[in-house]
């Protein structure tokens, strides 16, 4: 493969990896709203949620009630998951020089990597302290596992771009 197809592989990796994160952080704002309309949407008459997965529906209001009353009587809580929708843009944003120079900036790249394998811990030991339902942190820990998929293919590929570009002196 030629180091100019390898180069656009590695950008369009990157540019998945960045609209994921892009959309996570996005998705962190508007918790309230969401958890509603997932309520909703997984008690309506057509889902089959509440006879098959009553726990997950269980989960879901729990979550939602939980998150009304914050909103209502202490909404300085939410403004927690505001940070955390600004540190996934503010990471996604730091994929822009992987981006423009994924050899110089492969480190990124594995720092990316090294927090997606924290999630791993971090869900095994804050969910039980907070009370997360041991099935959610495994939905948490997956998002780790898949997204150090796409990163481990980029790394391969900028080793592969590096060994096949001269060193600049």
């Amino acid at each position: 493969m030629s180091e100019r197809a390898l180069l656009r592989r590695i950008r369009v990796w990157l540019v998945v990896f960045i609209v994921c994160l892009v959309l996570s952080g996005l998705t962190a704002f508007p918790l309230v709203t969401e958890l509603h309309w997932t309520q909703d949407l997984l008690s309506s008459s057509v889902s089959p949620v509440p006879e098959h997965l009553p726990g997950l529906l269980d989960w879901i209001t729990r979550v939602r009630t939980g998150l009304d009353e914050a909103d209502s009587a202490y909404p300085f809580l939410l403004y927690g998951t505001d940070w955390l929708a600004f540190a996934h843009l503010v990471i996604a944003v730091a994929f822009y020089g992987p981006y423009r120079d994924p050899v110089r900036n492969i480190w990124v790249v594995e720092f990316g990597m090294i927090a997606c394998a924290g999630i791993i811990p971090l869900a095994l030991i804050c969910g039980p302290i907070r009370d997360i339902p041991f099935w959610w942190s495994v939905i948490d820990m997956s998002f780790g596992l898949f997204g150090v998929v796409p990163l481990l293919i980029v790394r391969r590929m900028i080793k592969r771009l590096g060994a096949a570009t001269p060193v600049a002196a």
